[in-house]
């Protein structure tokens, strides 16, 4: 018995280390590359393209009115611009703050923004998204969440690299801010930063990605060829993504740490556990959907089906930790075998340093401080987070199991807005009302 414990030890150490290793090297991915290859171009062409911005709001009460209020204050023409605020008809609280703030801007003579309000279901953001598309009326269709701080130049940045290379498809950056917020807020960001600024570049150099949910810009006749979102996909941006990349399509990744835009982690663990859950589950529909195995090779098909089978290897993961641990304690283990099953903790330990020196990094390129309490924190925290993970995961393969579809929706509150930045962009007013 004890030889058949041992040589199962052995073989899931040894793939824990390869899986490891692998994602390490997606991690870094970018940074021995020319940062041209991802940041976005240092000169703006002349506006010529139009945006629709799609922008899905579900009790978003709290946030709603600043982030059409920046909108509003893009750097960009106008009359290029079309504000889409999509909202259920049930949802009167979330109306109601974004028709104050339309009355608020065509006040100043902005006249750009509408809601589109649907009342039939499934109640969730690709159906949402479904809806407004036939009131579309611009060349590029873009979308972003209730909560999201866009920069300002960034239709300028998507118009330059949409006309210089001849693009369709476009994924720029995403960063969560608040690190220092909770004790998994450092991680979270952290997540997100070496996602958008290395790994997607990788996915996107393959053709075969699986696209973030908001801060993405489509010609609007491809997202019409292919048919809208899948509204029964809880990653409806996943699906998508890889439905282009099968269509052939490439699709340009940009990052730089200027033009992110910004968003807040989940404001308590249990909103974050559902957060997760919901994308975990979303995975494995679109693993189960089947699209990966339309792209054209071999090589997109194995990493399609790697990232979308990744939430159950995260769910057997934590199961492999208690395992181990249990092993260790009952058990008095060969030299080969313990010396093998050690090589997940180094895997760890530089999984750990990458992400101090990446916290640094972040923090730095955001006029940011990361005191030395947040990198113990993050030491600290980092194994309990890969457990939270892994029981976001198994709750996921749960959910997905049983046939429980329904949108597990994040509360957003705002944690990633200062009253100082609202002030210089003049958003005061749409701030005092919602607090």
């Amino acid at each position: 018995m004890a030889d058949v414990i041992f040589a199962g030890l052995l073989l899931v150490s040894l793939l824990v280390t390869a899986q490891a290793s692998h994602t390490l090297y997606l991690t870094l991915y970018t940074w021995d590359r020319p940062p041209a290859e991802a940041r976005a171009p240092d000169h703006f062409l002349a506006p010529r393209l139009s945006f629709t911005v799609m922008l899905p709001a579900r009790h978003e009460e709290q946030v709603i009115r600043a982030t059409i209020a920046r909108l509003a204050r893009v750097n960009y023409p106008a009359h290029l611009i079309q504000v889409l605020v999509i909202c259920s008809a049930d949802d009167q609280d979330t109306i109601g703050k974004a028709e104050e703030e339309i009355i608020r801007l065509r006040r100043r003579g902005r006249a750009n923004v509408q809601i589109v309000v649907f009342s039939d279901g499934p109640v969730n953001k690709p159906h949402g998204l479904n809806a407004a598309l036939p009131h579309a009326h611009h060349d590029v269709v873009t979308i972003f969440d209730a909560e999201d701080d866009m920069h300002p130049d960034i239709f300028n940045v998507v118009n330059t690299v949409m006309e210089e290379e001849k693009v369709k498809v476009v994924q720029a950056g995403v960063q969560l801010m608040n690190f220092d917020s909770n004790w998994y807020s450092a991680l979270n960001v952290l997540e997100y930063f070496f996602w958008f600024k290395s790994r997607l570049h990788y996915h996107a150099k393959l053709g075969a990605i699986p696209l973030g949910g908001n801060t993405v810009f489509f010609e609007r006749a491809l997202v019409a060829r292919l048919g809208g979102w899948d509204e029964q996909n809880l990653t409806e941006d996943a699906d998508i993504g890889l439905r282009v990349s099968a269509a052939g399509e490439r699709i340009r990744v940009v990052y730089d740490d200027r033009y992110v835009t910004k968003e807040e982690t989940p404001p308590t663990l249990a909103q974050f556990i559902r957060q997760r859950t919901r994308w975990s589950q979303g995975f494995l529909q679109t693993l189960r959907k089947g699209v990966w195995r339309e792209l054209p090779t071999a090589k997109q098909r194995r990493l399609a089906f790697y990232t979308l089978a990744f939430p159950q290897a995260q769910a057997l993961l934590g199961i492999y930790f208690i395992f181990s641990l249990t092993t260790m304690l009952t058990f008095k283990t060969p030299v080969l075998v313990a010396l093998i099953s050690f090589l997940p903790v180094l895997l760890l330990l530089a999984h750990l340093l990458v992400s101090v020196i990446g916290l640094h990094e972040f923090a730095g390129a955001h006029g940011l401080k990361a005191p030395l309490r947040t990198v113990l924190l993050l030491a600290i925290a980092w194994i309990p987070y890969q457990l939270v993970l892994s029981y976001a995961a198994l709750r996921a393969v749960r959910r997905q199991s049983r046939g429980i579809i329904n949108w597990e929706k994040t509360q957003h509150i705002g944690a990633h807005r200062s009253e100082s930045a609202d002030r210089a962009l003049g958003l005061d007013e749409a701030r005092e009302n919602v607090a």
